[in-house]
């Protein structure tokens, strides 16, 4: 029998909990400025919401999913990114009537890969996206860039490159097809086996390939930048305006793609430069996909999202040795000693912690100088002692771990003596 963590997962300790909290936190806060909103959506799906909104011809479908059916005989898939199921409950919920447009919304969730393994990219994964729904105004493009950005850079990382691209709109993307399968047919049986089926279902993707990323094509292929029209150029140009207004660095790269057939105009990643990071330098990736939402039978709506591992986001602040905060100070720790002391103390505890006091104690029957020592393991700020004599006195001695000072409260009056110490007598 197993009894170890399934192969590409992990456990989070507490410890470590305390820096994705931390991220997580400060990643909340950056939406609430921005004014997006979070969605939360089931672990599982039925499996053709991902066939639609992802794509049989991807990777992730095609040899990727975590896929069963239950006990009905429904093909059931835990969720292998995000914007599939934020599209399936945008049209199920009818968000497209809210009279608030466009949806702008965030999540935090769960994905499942079967793929190998390494650092930074496991099969358990958790990604932090976005996703606004509803305009196709290129100022929104460059909010949801912008919000990208200052979720790290508020983080602390500095090394960051801002790659963007335009995919153009339908009759761009149609030109610029035909381009792509005219240039590599020749080299068709040169090809992986991936690539030659590509060729025909998505020949873009193409381009994303890592196994044909040094053949000779690949460096001849046609551009879409050359092939987007008088539209799609005005698109590009006014997203490349507002960056540069908010004085968001970027690059264009016209080999960025995003390989589904629905994905137009605004392509992006933003990677880390950081020295040691490793060579999958990617830390987000995003793009405009005005196609999505009818896939799911929804009206025609324009979206935009990315999606941010947090696992690389944790790797890359590691890389630029930036500090994040995880000591954790315990408000209390409650010594008590004898019988009597013990029951007054769970008590005591309870009408602390009522009060927005942190507070915990002993359980394990320790002797007095043993719970002093788990109190500086903790790093009490306080130790409040209680035993045979003060309950008989009505009173607490109140110990600073940080001076040493020690002062007598009557046990009527600790809760409120308290919170004038730790919270500035605010309740």
């Amino acid at each position: 029998m197993d009894m170890k963590a399934p192969r590409g997962t992990v456990d989070i300790l507490p410890e470590d909990a305390l820096r994705w909290q931390y991220i997580e936190d400060h990643i909340k806060k950056v939406c609430h400025r921005f004014h997006f909103n979070e969605i939360r959506t089931p672990v599982f799906e039925h499996t053709e919401v991902f066939q639609r909104g992802v794509g049989d011809s991807t990777d992730i479908v095609q040899k990727e999913m975590y896929t069963f059916e239950d006990r009905s005989g429904r093909s059931l898939t835990l969720r292998p990114e995000g914007t599939a199921s934020i599209a399936r409950a945008f049209v199920e919920n009818k968000l497209f009537g809210s009279s608030n447009q466009p949806v702008k919304l965030y999540y935090f969730m769960n994905l499942f890969r079967y793929e190998r393994p390494q650092k930074g990219r496991m099969r358990q994964l958790n990604q932090f996206g976005v996703e606004v729904l509803g305009s196709a105004d290129p100022a929104i493009d460059a909010e949801v860039i912008d919000l990208a950005m200052t979720c790290y850079q508020e983080l602390g990382l500095t090394n960051l490159k801002l790659v963007i691209n335009s995919l153009g709109d339908k009759e761009s993307r149609n030109n610029h097809r035909k381009a792509l399968v005219d240039h590599f047919t020749p080299y068709k049986h040169e090809l992986c086996n991936d690539c030659q089926v590509r060729l025909t279902q998505n020949p873009l993707r193409i381009l994303d390939c890592k196994t044909d990323q040094d053949h000779p094509a690949m460096k001849t292929a046609p551009s879409v930048l050359d092939y987007l029209n008088e539209e799609s150029s005005r698109y590009f140009e006014k997203l490349k305006d507002y960056l540069t207004m908010m004085g968001i660095n970027y690059v264009v790269d016209p080999n960025l793609v995003r390989g589904l057939d629905y994905y137009n105009h605004t392509a992006f990643e933003i990677m880390s430069e950081a020295k040691g990071f490793g060579s999958i330098t990617t830390l987000a990736g995003g793009g405009r996909y005005d196609g999505l939402i009818e896939e799911f039978d929804g009206p025609r709506t324009p979206g935009i999202g990315f999606g941010m591992g947090l696992e690389r986001l944790l790797m890359a602040l590691e890389a630029e040795e930036r500090e994040i905060p995880t000591a954790k100070q315990l408000d209390c720790f409650l010594v008590a000693v004898g019988e009597q002391p013990e029951k007054e103390a769970v008590r005591l505890i309870h009408e602390l912690r009522k009060n927005n006091i942190q507070v915990d104690k002993d359980y394990q029957g320790r002797k007095m100088k043993a719970q002093f020592k788990a109190a500086d393991r903790w790093k009490a700020r306080y130790v409040l002692i209680l035993g045979e004599d003060e309950l008989e006195k009505q009173i607490v001695n109140v110990r600073s771990m940080d001076s040493g000072e020690q002062e007598e409260l009557p046990i009527s009056q600790l809760v409120e003596r308290m919170q004038e110490k730790l919270l500035g007598g605010k309740k």
